[in-house]
């Protein structure tokens, strides 16, 4: 992402959508609300001192102690992940389309889970803290 405009603005350099900076919740953002897609800029967060450069790609999400989620990302380049709370633009049908894909690719047959919980008896619970 091009920063531009004294940092009020940047395009993103995945799907070119000029994104504000400000506004959403967020003081800082480091990424797309469209696509999600991130620049790796920072050693620590705010530096600006990464010598990369590599476009950020949204991997997973995850949900902070408090329920607020979190986009984790991984450089296309050097492999470096971080984390950054989502906005309350961001594309909502990215966000969960990245949190359901471990559901759609299990590293099993779905047909082993069904027998599974079939022969072992199991009841599945749902955690009370999602109540």
């Amino acid at each position: 992402m091009n920063r531009k405009n004294n940092k009020r603005s940047f395009t993103c350099k995945n799907c070119d959508k000029l994104v504000p900076i400000d506004g959403c919740g967020t003081r800082n953002r480091n990424h797309c609300p469209k696509c999600l897609m991130s620049i790796h800029l920072d050693n620590i967060p705010g530096d600006r001192k990464a010598n990369c450069g590599g476009i950020m790609e949204p991997i997973s999400v995850w949900a902070r102690e408090n329920g607020e989620w979190a986009i984790i990302h991984r450089c296309r380049i050097c492999g470096k992940i971080s984390s950054n709370r989502i906005a309350a633009d961001d594309n909502i049908v990215k966000l969960l389309s990245i949190a359901v894909k471990p559901l759609s690719l299990p590293p099993f047959p779905l047909e082993y889970f069904e027998e599974l919980v079939m022969s072992e008896n199991i009841n599945i619970e749902i955690d009370s803290k999602l109540d």
